[in-house]
């Protein structure tokens, strides 16, 4: 994910108005505002008009704030919407998108289009919606275009294969072309994601190699020290120092990740004690450390002082939000301690937007901060639509023995002419490189030697 500052004061009159009125306690409060706010979201969305990218928010910069991961984000986030409330008025448009970005005819989102802005997080993202899609049974695309889980089988078989033991010992790398800044770094929102996936897969599918990776990427992420005793994940490190010189700043979406996929490891290993470890672990230390009074806070940009936060960084809160709701179905050891913070947050959540849904971004000063925009508008759609989570009408994710319908292709990805990394040019590559060079000059003087005696 690429980083852009895109924040402003809003001046309009409506932004002075009356708060949204939600009432927590209520369904039918809550499924309301929450199609105010999906309303005010989806005003950000121009890709279904002339001239304009379907699937994509408007970007990157300069064209516009937001990088193209921001877009697979606000699907799944609309997925949930449907999920939630039973509102399809944007199903037809979160279908179309997922499957026009998918990238045919590999259809692994990895669009040539966004090559110079491609990492493995970017183009996990994208996968965790189709995931998302398959799990609840969303409408299934038309038998010609390719299928939810086969979209995130794809995804993740190609991260698989860029799996990099060179270096650091294993882990992937955040960028994928070798051009790319960021090449260089490993970090755990590349490989938090693919080990999301891969216990996610795995949950779904009922095959076990999918688990045995999700097992191996979080104990490497334990190994290089990116999650350390007391369960805080921080960013990553470079390969040049053998992923030693860890950044430590800490992000609430990566926690959210990593404990939806623990949740969905301990639902598969039937509660095993490894994993109610890590599920309670994560949960502890995620809200030590983001929600402070129950509230989410991005804590490494949103300081007392003053909004330091990213085009990205301001859509993080609404995916720890959706992420920790789901985690509570998976992993019910958890369900009170998380509802209950859950249920706090939102409540501050509700109080950042304006009776039009037009939202802020911070959360704990009870009122709407000015600071605008679609990220904002996700937050606080996650935060409502996780007080949803126990409705009757809610189902568990789905499985394929289990209800699932979406189709799914163990082998999606695989096809050989997909990108992968290339390696670092060596010594030895540029010494062939040169002896080559040398024959061909040699070659080219002969030759004119030969025509120039010739005339």
């Amino acid at each position: 994910m690429k980083y852009s500052i895109f924040c402003f004061a809003a001046t309009c009159a409506t932004c002075l108005g009356a708060g949204l009125d939600v009432d927590l306690t209520s369904t039918d409060s809550i499924k309301a505002a929450a199609k105010v706010v999906a309303k005010n979201l989806m005003n950000y969305y121009t890709g279904d008009q002339p001239g304009q990218i379907p699937g994509i928010l408007p970007g990157p910069p300069p064209a516009g704030p937001y990088y193209w991961w921001e877009g697979g984000a606000l699907w799944g986030t609309m997925v949930d919407y449907w999920h939630y409330t039973g509102d399809t008025t944007y199903n037809n448009v979160t279908e179309s998108s997922l499957i026009f970005q998918a990238g045919a005819p590999q259809n692994s989102y990895m669009p040539p289009n966004w090559t110079a802005s491609l990492g493995n997080d970017d183009q996990g993202f994208w996968g965790m919606s189709a995931m998302l899609a398959a799990e609840t049974n969303f409408q299934n695309p038309p038998a010609a275009d390719p299928q939810w889980l086969a979209l995130a089988q794809a995804v993740f078989n190609t991260q698989a294969a860029r799996w990099d033991t060179e270096y650091c010992n294993g882990g992937m790398r955040w960028q994928i072309p070798l051009s790319n800044n960021g090449y260089d770094y490993k970090n755990t929102i590349a490989n938090g994601i693919f080990f999301n996936l891969g216990a996610r897969l795995a949950r779904y599918t009922g095959n076990a190699t999918y688990a045995d990776w999700a097992v191996k990427t979080y104990n490497w992420c334990q190994a290089v020290g990116y999650i350390d005793q007391d369960f805080n994940i921080f960013d990553g490190g470079h390969v040049e120092h053998n992923c030693t010189d860890i950044n430590k700043q800490q992000f609430s979406y990566i926690a959210a990740i990593f404990l939806q996929g623990a949740g969905f490891m301990y639902n598969y290993t039937d509660g095993a004690a490894e994993w109610d470890e890590r599920v309670r672990g994560l949960t502890n230390q995620t809200f030590n450390y983001f929600f402070p009074n129950g509230i989410a806070v991005e804590t490494s940009c949103e300081l007392a002082e003053g909004v330091q936060c990213t085009t990205d960084m301001l859509s993080f809160k609404g995916y720890a939000h959706r992420f920790l709701a789901q985690t509570t179905q998976m992993a019910p050891i958890v369900h009170d301690t998380i509802m209950a913070v859950l249920r706090t947050s939102a409540q501050a959540a509700v109080k950042s937007c304006n009776a039009d849904g037009t939202c802020g971004f911070r959360w704990t000063t009870g009122s709407y901060d000015g600071i605008t925009g679609a990220g904002q508008e996700m937050n606080a759609l996650g935060a409502m639509l996780s007080m949803l989570i126990d409705e009757p009408g809610v189902s568990r994710p789905f499985t394929n023995s289990s209800g699932g319908t979406s189709q799914g292709n163990p082998d999606a990805g695989s096809d050989p002419d997909v990108f992968q990394p290339t390696k670092p040019v060596t010594g030895r590559d540029k010494a062939g490189a040169g002896i080559l060079t040398a024959l061909v000059l040699a070659c080219m003087v002969s030759l004119m030697v030969w025509m120039s005696v010739g005339k």
